[in-house]
């Protein structure tokens, strides 16, 4: 798979979910350093005003594999509802994937994808 192609397949999803009505605004763009490896970057804004914030950093070379990732679901004030990612932490955590918690827990997890984060963040509206 390209590059572009997965990007594309992330605007499908977006797409997908806006049918709800419950996004008002969203992008997804592709940095591209060769045709399959690269950053994808997308803003989701939600009719509440809260907000998702994603970047992939992908090599698509053999088989899909995120080098790094950050969800960042945050409300319309800009307080951070959860995020899942990969980063190193000061102190040390003892996973490498896992999400944060507003209330600063951090959780192991799996390696999301955008759909499932999609459904989680639709959970906050139903």
């Amino acid at each position: 798979m390209l590059l572009t192609e997965y990007a594309a397949t992330l605007a499908r999803i977006v797409d997908d979910y806006s049918n709800t009505e419950l996004i008002v605004d969203s992008t997804v763009a592709a940095d591209c350093r060769t045709a399959k490896i690269g950053v994808i970057r997308g803003t989701i804004i939600f009719v509440d005003g809260s907000s998702l914030f994603f970047t992939e950093y992908l090599d698509l070379r053999y088989r899909a594999e995120k080098l790094t990732y950050s969800f960042h679901y945050q409300d319309c004030d800009g307080a951070m509802l959860f995020r899942y990612d990969n980063a190193r932490h000061k102190p040390a955590c003892d996973f490498p994937d896992h999400k944060h918690l507003a209330d600063g827990r951090a959780l192991r997890s799996e390696v999301p994808e955008l759909s499932g984060i999609l459904e989680e963040i639709m959970g906050y509206f139903l």
